[in-house]
Parts: structure tokens; sequence; C-alpha cells
């Protein structure tokens, strides 16, 4: 098939048209990527138009995800609507650095680590768009503590619900990180294989890259299959910490 064929039958498709005219009744209904920015968004994206030859279309986030592709971080496709949810938040110190800790309704919602308390709500304020943010130092209080608790001495349980949100792949890396050990690692690869989905060590990398729950999913746990650290959504010097301070626990 020639690249003009392509090209028409794309901008032929209803999908194509949905995304040209940011169609917010087609969102829920397909996600598209473009193959030269590795990103998928809602049909009803602001981001700029891509050319349709660098486009493909995906039934859902779930899809896009096992394909290679991550999500858009202005359209958030992989989170359902939180219009107006109320999320409450507080940060504190720990030696790694200030935390912030976020409570929806159901759960614990983001456990952040950053440098100054700035970054970190333009952190927490990029992940919830469309959230209500409330400052609640009292009221999240309790949860700061455990986690701070969690971060310090890291065989500490954590006894609280969590409010994991974000595409079924994500969800299912994020439980499965959930079940290494403090002391234990694994690579991107073995929890491919672990998830049944073995050639998508590249998706699991990305998963654990979106983690909004630092340390209590402990995506710090998984490596490259060479054993090096590789990246680390919180800076690479803290990935190294806390596999130091649990393997000396």
């Amino acid at each position: 098939m020639t690249r003009q064929s392509t090209e028409s039958d794309i901008e032929r498709d209803p999908r194509w048209l949905a995304l040209c005219a940011r169609d917010r009744a087609a969102d829920g209904q397909f996600v598209y990527a473009v193959r030269t920015t590795g990103v998928y968004c809602r049909p009803s994206c602001a981001a700029r138009r891509p050319l349709s030859r660098n486009v493909c279309f995906h039934a859902g986030p779930d899809e896009a995800e096992r394909a290679g592709f991550r999500a858009c971080r202005r359209c958030h496709p992989h989170h359902e609507s939180a219009a107006r949810q109320r999320v409450r938040f507080a940060i504190g110190n720990t030696s790694l650095g200030p935390v912030l800790v976020a409570l929806g309704d159901a759960g614990l919602r983001a456990v952040l680590f950053g440098d100054d308390a700035g970054e970190l709500v333009h952190d927490l304020q990029s992940r919830m768009p469309d959230a209500s943010l409330q400052v609640d130092a009292g009221g999240v209080q309790a949860a700061l503590e455990a986690v701070v608790d969690c971060i310090e001495a890291p065989h500490l349980p954590l006894d609280m619900p969590l409010d994991l949100q974000g595409s079924p792949f994500q969800t299912r890396v994020w439980q499965a990180i959930r079940h290494i050990p403090p002391g234990s690692t694994a690579s991107y690869g073995e929890l491919a294989r672990r998830l049944g989905v073995p050639d998508s060590a590249r998706a699991v990398a990305a998963a654990c890259a979106a983690n909004p729950l630092a340390v209590v999913v402990p995506c710090h746990r998984v490596l490259a299959a060479d054993g090096r650290l590789s990246g680390y959504r919180w800076g690479v010097a803290r990935k190294r910490a806390l596999l130091e301070r649990e393997a000396h626990a």
C-alpha cells in the first residue's frame, strides 16, 4: 500500500474526522496515537493536529499502551473524568526531600516527591487538571505521617485504601509492582512476563513512569534487564537511596 493511499484511507475514517473536529462526544470511544511522538490522546485533545500519515487508532488506552505509546499529559486520556472531584493534600518533609500526599474520596490518590512545594503542587495539578484541589493539612495529617513512616522504614505496612486511577493496563502493572517485597527487585521484562504480555517491557516501563504513588507502589524496585537503576520519575538518586535503605533494613 502506498503512503498516499494510506493517508487517504485514514482521512476518510470517521475517527479522523472526529479528531479534526476535536469532538468531545467521541471521547471514550477510541484514542489516537502519533507514531512520531509516541503519545496517544483523546479525540478532543487540544494539541496541534498531527499529520494523518503518522496517526493510528486504538480502541482505548490499554490497547495503545500495549502498543508502546504513552498517555498525553495535556488531555490525560487514561483518566476517567474527575470534574469537580475534591482532592485534599498536604506536604511534609522526609529524609529524601519534600513529599506531597493527596487523598480523594476513595483513598490515597497521590504520593509525589519534589524539591519544593511549588514543584509538588504543579505536579499534582498536571496529573489532576479537572479536580478541585484543596490544601488540608489537618485532614491529611494522619495519611501524611503514615506515608512518611513507610518512606523512612520501608518494611512497615501501609494500612489505608488506595484510589489507583489509570488505564486498565497501568493499574495491572501497579498492582503487580505492589507484590515485589522490600529488598527485592524485578526487571521491566520480568514484570511483563508475569502479566502475560512478554513483549510489553516498554509499556511496563511507561506505566512505572506514570505511577502516582511513590513508594506505596514501589516502582523503584523495577530495574533494567541488566540490573541498572534506569530512570525514576523522582530521580535516580532517590531510587538508589530507597533500594539501599531496603537492602539494609
